[in-house]
């Protein structure tokens, strides 16, 4: 079950919109998506045979963290990660649009707002994480 303060927190960032985030936003989103990678068929199917690296760097921030998925099974945490299948750069604004469904990744790297270096494929896949987890956050926070 997902933690329902942690719902209220990602609701009150995702309403204040990605210019006010924070860092600590993008990894309450980390938070959300392990914990509803439990109870979520699809995105438990879609991390089941998953086995990337990622690692986010927010460039006016100078922060880094990351997110691992193995066997289904799903970590993060702040900091650098050995090995990362892709490294994604961004600005805190879009990195948290993204995050938050605001900003189509797709788009944002077209336009030169984001910058990946490694696998896109895996850059892709780690997106279609993100559009499930969006999903599921938006039935959730109907209950808010």
């Amino acid at each position: 079950m997902v933690d329902e303060s942690l719902l209220k927190e990602l609701k009150a960032a995702q309403d204040a919109g990605a210019t006010a985030a924070k860092p600590e936003d993008l990894m309450r989103v980390f938070k959300f998506i392990k914990e509803i990678s439990t109870e979520n068929e699809d995105l438990k199917e879609e991390l089941e045979d998953m086995d990337i690296a990622i690692q986010m760097v927010i460039t006016d921030a100078d922060y880094k963290f990351w997110l691992t998925v193995k066997e289904g099974d799903l970590d993060f945490g702040e900091g650098d990660v050995d090995n990362p299948s892709f490294t994604m750069s961004s600005n805190l604004e879009v990195g948290a649009g993204i995050m938050m469904g605001e900003v189509d990744a797709t788009s944002a790297y077209m336009a030169g707002d984001i910058t990946v270096e490694g696998n896109l494929q895996d850059a892709m896949a780690f997106q279609e994480i993100i559009e499930l987890a969006l999903e599921a956050y938006e039935d959730l926070a109907e209950d808010l």
